[in-house]
């Protein structure tokens, strides 16, 4: 009896320790914070307002790692060069390229990328493709294009989870910087239509 026990006893123990690793490597594969993925298929951006569901295409484009800083009240990403590059040689018709918001691959909202030569207007959140190489690397999640009179709906930019997730990784930051190098507190805020209401008070 007692050594059959023992032999179940070892058996179980294998197989924990044949589960563990893959429990863990699926762990890290969806904890992986803030990220901007493009679509499996490459969606257009004009049809996935009727989709329940998409597919993300992996890796993601801008990934955590590739995220400097994200600025709250302007919602400028600060890109590594090679993110900054990777954007500059994307692909991006007249007509958009989907992208998705997720946290922990958790889809929270949609955009496109749009490159500014497009005669075509769009009423979603976008990122501006950069046509040339600049510094700071730094990129925007705007609001429609061409401009921010041609959005509808509320402003999803502003979401708790992407700002937390953000915040966990070091990346936020809640600060305007005036051109005198002098800064405001961010003391209160909440999300608007288009954007953070703020409340401010000088450093």
């Amino acid at each position: 009896m007692n050594k059959f026990l023992v032999r179940a006893f070892i058996q179980f123990a294998l197989a924990i320790a044949l589960i563990s690793p893959i429990s863990c490597a699926y762990s890290d594969f969806n904890h992986v914070g803030f990220a901007i993925y493009l679509t499996k298929g490459d969606i257009p951006p004009a049809r996935m307002p009727a989709l329940s569901h998409v597919d993300l295409a992996e890796p993601p484009v801008i990934s955590m790692e590739d995220i400097i800083t994200y600025n709250a009240p302007t919602h400028e990403l600060k890109l590594t060069e090679s993110a900054f590059e990777r954007i500059m040689q994307l692909d991006v018709p007249v007509r958009g390229k989907s992208f998705v918001v997720c946290v922990d691959r958790k889809p929270i909202y949609t955009g496109a990328f749009w490159t500014p030569i497009s005669s075509m207007s769009y009423d979603g959140v976008t990122i501006w493709k950069p046509l040339s190489s600049q510094v700071p690397h730094i990129i925007t999640l705007e609001l429609g294009y061409p401009s921010s009179s041609f959005y509808g709906g509320d402003d999803p930019r502003s979401n708790p989870d992407v700002l937390k997730s953000l915040e966990q990784a070091g990346k936020l930051i809640t600060r305007f910087m005036l051109p005198q190098g002098q800064t405001i507190n961010i003391i209160n805020e909440h999300a608007g239509r288009y954007g953070l209401d703020l409340l401010v008070r000088p450093t």
